[in-house]
Order: C-alpha cells, then sequence, then structure tokens
C-alpha cells in the first residue's frame, strides 16, 4: 500500500524559506543530495503547490542544472522526472513539465483516492500544501532534514495550529551538520 509522506528541508527553528523568501542556506551537499535520491527513489507521484512546482521543474531541464551538473544531480534529475507530477492551483493554466497534471484546489477525498490507487508512494511538496494534508488526516510519514542554521522568521515546515503525535522510526546525521528525521504519523 503506498504512503503520503511529506519531505521538507528546514532550518533548526522550523523554516523552509527565510522572511525574503530565500533558502539558498537549505542546498544539500553531495552526502546529503546522494540520500535524498535514495528517499526519493520509491516516489511515483508528487503532489505540489504552485510555488514549490515552480521551484522543482528546474529538474526538466538539463540547462538549469549547471555548466557541470554531477552524477546526483543527474541522479535526481531521472528520479523526479520519471515520476508523475500533480499539481494543485487555481492560476496555473497549464503545466511547463511532462507527466503533470493541474488540479484546480485542494481536495482530500482526491488526495487519499490517488494515494489508495497509487502502487508507488506519493511525495507532498511544499509546506501549505503539506498542511492541508496533514489536518486531514491524510500524510503518513513526516521527513525533515534540519539544516544547522537559524533563520528567525519564513515560511514553517509545520503549521503552528496542529497537533500530531508522531513515532521516530529512523534519523541520521551528515557531516555538514545536517539531521535527518523521519516519523510516522500516529493515527489519531
Amino acid at each position: 500500500m503506498a504512503a503520503l509522506i511529506y519531505s521538507a528541508i528546514a532550518s533548526l527553528d522550523g523554516y523552509v524559506a527565510d522572511a525574503a523568501g530565500k533558502f539558498d542556506w537549505s542546498v544539500p551537499d553531495e552526502e546529503v543530495h546522494a540520500f535524498v535520491n535514495d528517499q526519493e527513489r520509491p516516489i511515483g507521484t508528487y503532489l505540489y503547490g504552485r510555488r514549490m512546482y515552480e521551484v522543482m521543474r528546474v529538474w526538466q531541464d538539463d540547462a538549469l542544472l549547471g555548466d557541470r551538473p554531477t552524477a546526483t544531480l543527474k541522479d535526481y534529475a531521472a528520479i523526479w522526472r520519471a515520476a508523475d507530477k500533480v499539481v494543485v492551483s487555481a492560476t496555473l493554466a497549464a503545466p511547463s513539465t511532462p507527466r503533470t497534471r493541474i488540479a484546480a484546489a485542494f481536495d482530500p477525498e482526491a488526495v487519499r483516492a490517488l494515494v489508495s490507487r497509487a502502487d508507488r508512494d506519493v511525495s507532498i511538496g511544499g509546506p501549505t500544501i503539506a498542511a492541508a494534508a496533514l489536518r486531514a488526516g491524510l500524510v503518513s510519514e513526516i521527513r525533515l532534514f534540519l539544516s544547522p542554521v537559524v533563520v528567525g522568521a519564513g515560511l514553517r515546515a509545520l503549521p503552528d495550529d496542529l497537533r500530531l503525535d508522531l513515532k521516530l522510526l529512523d534519523t541520521r546525521r551528515f557531516a555538514n551538520g545536517v539531521v535527518f528525521t523521519r516519523h510516522a504519523v500516529r493515527a489519531p
């Protein structure tokens, strides 16, 4: 059975972007990126809000990966391109990447059906859409990559107004100071 997994890179104080909307402090090094790739390999579908989709679509274009993309970056691009994408957006008229469709609004029942039909895990990306899925009780796991930086304000990885009981499944510490945590969301 497929799971809905929320994964994010966050500051130690819990933000995915700082008050200016920047997230350059969160760029993973080779070791972390290789681990991210292994975490993403089982994903069959990415569920995004519009803003996260606009950030992630860079993986579709080799020219945007830089002059000399590493094997790790090429690997992630292949993983991303092989997966289906569903973008929840009331403003995006059409997708700009293959294997992508637009949903006009977040519908918890449609997401539940998507996950129940899936033969591979579904990843939800972006804290706003993830908050809606968390509130609806749809998320099975939360995977956070905590960066060794405090940014003080910005866009939170997790919503302030939600209580969840979690079970720690895994942790890993990386040489650059990033700490990975993987938690199951316990049923209420």
